[in-house]
């Protein structure tokens, strides 16, 4: 018992180191471009959230070691919790773009590195893998956010669709049911990322920023489309299967007549 509790005070340490580096970074934010309240509030907002979700999740795994690579994914939710701060600050005045593309350029990058270090070290857990993915679809949610100031809030659905999904899954409990990997739907979750990413640069023309957006949209909505289709059949061949099985079983009767 007394060595479980000290795994578990490790791992809450890491936790509060992370929330103490988000709240430096939303300092030095404050300090290079005068953040307002409402960034603060924000940033503050996730870097609570993101430790007491954390925390919590830590302490019910039976992780003994926070290991490399979620540190690597806490550095990328730091990131996420300072473009948090700055989108919530643009409803007040001009955002810095620039600041904002880097720091999410940045987090966008690391994206695949916490996937590697894990499979590297011997360290992929199944909260390992939850973190990044809470951490890829709160940043999309963000970014979306930004971007329907500027194209309208249609494309608040690239971000509120993954929340839907798990959602309908309260309703749905077949939608629950784990999901054979896919090359495509990695592809199209990273593309969300780039596409907003573009989006929100101001680089292009509108009309090639809606463009991006409306691609990156229909690539989305196809996927989850198709997802939801194998998750149906499958649980359609799962209820079946019980009854195929039982009709297939041979009965009492001829059992006894085997035997004999």
């Amino acid at each position: 018992m007394a060595l479980n509790n000290t795994y578990d005070a490790r791992l809450q340490q890491e936790t509060a180191v992370g929330a103490g580096v988000q709240i430096l970074l939303l300092a030095l934010l404050g300090t290079a471009i005068g953040l307002g309240v409402a960034g603060w509030l924000s940033g503050l907002a996730f870097a609570f959230a993101t430790w007491a979700v954390l925390s919590r999740a830590l302490h019910r795994s039976a992780l003994r070691s926070f290991g490399p690579a979620n540190r690597v994914t806490l550095g990328r939710a730091t990131l996420v919790g300072g473009v948090t701060a700055l989108v919530a600050d643009s409803f007040q005045s001009a955002p810095p773009v620039t600041l904002l593309v880097g720091l999410t350029a940045v987090a966008l990058l690391l994206d695949g590195v916490d996937g590697k270090v894990a499979r590297r070290t011997g360290t992929s857990s199944a909260l390992g893998a939850r973190f990044d993915m809470e951490v890829d679809a709160f940043l999309i949610l963000v970014l979306s956010v930004y971007v329907a100031t500027r194209l309208g809030p249609w494309v608040l659905l690239i971000g509120a669709m993954r929340y839907a999904f798990v959602a309908a899954a309260h309703f749905a409990p077949w939608l629950n049911a784990p999901l054979p990997p896919s090359f495509a739907r990695k592809t199209v979750a990273a593309v969300q990322g780039i596409a907003l990413l573009i989006a929100g640069s101001s680089l292009l023309p509108h009309a090639a920023e809606l463009t991006v957006v409306l691609l990156a949209l229909g690539s989305l909505t196809w996927s989850f489309g198709r997802d939801v289709a194998w998750l149906w059949r499958h649980a359609r061949a799962t209820e079946a299967r019980p009854q195929e099985t039982a009709s297939a079983q041979p009965t009492l009767l001829e059992l006894e007549l085997a035997v004999r």
